[in-house]
């Protein structure tokens, strides 16, 4: 179960000042959503915002606004299907604040002119979404229809071919994408497809400004994000605004001291590892993280305690990532599951060359449909390079977690 921890003085609470999930207490909290005829700026205001994308991939979303907007007939669709293991920030938002996403979800839908609107989340947080609906039909508060599609239980889900593919009707699994769905998405009409806490912030620069949104974060990078910290003495979703600390974040959950931390994995499990000597230099900025070859990703941060191995967590999720590829294609079909086999043997004892793992990551690299290779190389180079460490040590048969554990050399097997 997830545990909410206090974002301040970290962070400030925007999305997750509601503590009651109600029409009123929305309304309370917030205050009256402007009428859609008063949301043909939208688009601008969103633009001066400098609003990024909270999916991962951190694209502007003005411009997305915008594109989709230059065509007719278009879809709006609210993505909650946050399929990557570690994370749960969407779900929580969709249960504790369903009215903001559905507000950012109208707003967006009256800001590109689309009268077809989905929302696509896991089943188990369906039912929060369909109170919510009701309540708005039942006082007027919105009449407009969505409909509602349960995400598929995979890792791939949430990206945005996937998305396309189940809302027609098919297999959630990407596909070949040789024309935005900004110009041609779900049959063939302009598709906006934005992550739900994305929406949630539209859906407060809707009502108070750019202005105000700016008043978070930093000039580059200016707003809050949601972070979901997961390992075994952390756990629970938080909002921060960007330019904080890391290790900031990390310490203030109140749980773990940085000295009991071996490396943080930023990002999910596409991400990146960050050794504990690192932190320091990490913030919630892109332009901070690109020296130490990361990004925030969907905002998952993993922490590493000292007792745990980083290159068998590592040959775990790459285990993980190669059984959820959709198999279309040869780096999935046959170069993940390969990389995982010696990412095994490196991490568990029988041998494994970190030479052969690094040259299969560039094999794989860029050559996909999709970019789940791409991300599963980046874990795994990631990995040998914050784990440098421990690898002469695996190939003698020990393990430097272990050893620190327990005080004493072990065999891995």
């Amino acid at each position: 179960m997830t545990t909410h921890l206090s974002p301040a003085p970290v962070g400030t609470r925007r999305l997750l000042a509601a503590t009651d999930p109600s029409l009123p207490a929305h309304l309370a909290g917030y205050g009256p959503r402007p009428p859609e005829p008063e949301l043909g700026g939208l688009i601008a205001a969103v633009e001066a915002a400098g609003l990024r994308g909270r999916g991962g991939a951190g694209f502007p979303v003005g411009r997305k606004l915008a594109a989709v907007a230059e065509g007719s007939r278009a879809i709006v669709v609210a993505n909650g299907a946050e399929g990557e293991p570690d994370s749960s920030k969407d779900a929580v938002l969709l249960t504790r604040a369903p009215h903001l996403v559905l507000d950012g979800l109208s707003a967006a839908a009256a800001a590109v002119g689309a009268r077809e609107c989905h929302l696509y989340a896991p089943a188990p947080v369906l039912e929060p979404i369909r109170r919510a609906l009701d309540e708005r039909r039942a006082t007027g508060y919105d009449t407009r229809n969505i409909e509602i599609t349960a995400a598929a239980d995979s890792f791939l889900a949430g990206e945005k071919t996937a998305v396309i593919n189940r809302l027609a009707g098919h297999a959630p699994i990407p596909a070949d994408q040789l024309i935005s769905t900004s110009r041609a998405g779900l049959r063939r009409r302009p598709t906006l497809i934005q992550n739900v806490e994305t929406l949630a912030h539209l859906a407060l620069i809707a009502r108070y400004g750019p202005g105000w949104f700016r008043s978070a974060g930093t000039p580059d990078e200016p707003g809050t994000m949601l972070l979901t910290l997961s390992g075994t003495t952390v756990t629970g979703v938080v909002e921060a605004e960007f330019g904080c600390g890391l290790q900031d974040v990390i310490e203030q959950s109140g749980r773990i001291d940085r000295r009991d931390v071996r490396a943080v994995l930023l990002g999910g499990y596409h991400g990146t590892w960050i050794p504990r000597a690192a932190l320091h230099r990490a913030t919630l900025s892109a332009q901070a993280l690109r020296p130490l070859h990361a990004h925030l990703g969907a905002g998952v941060v993993r922490v590493l305690p000292r007792s745990e191995c980083g290159l068998r967590a590592t040959a775990d999720i790459t285990a993980y990532l190669a059984a959820q590829s959709a198999g279309r294609c040869g780096p999935c079909r046959n170069g993940l599951p390969e990389l995982a086999a010696r990412m095994h043997d490196l991490a568990y004892g029988a041998g494994g060359d970190p030479r052969e793992i690094t040259r299969l990551a560039g094999l794989v690299d860029g050559r996909g449909a999709c970019h789940h290779p791409d991300g599963t190389a980046r874990l795994v180079r990631s990995a040998i390079d914050a784990f440098g460490g421990d690898l002469t040590l695996h190939l003698r048969g020990a393990c430097q977690a272990e050893q620190e554990h327990i005080g004493r050399r072990r065999p891995l097997r």
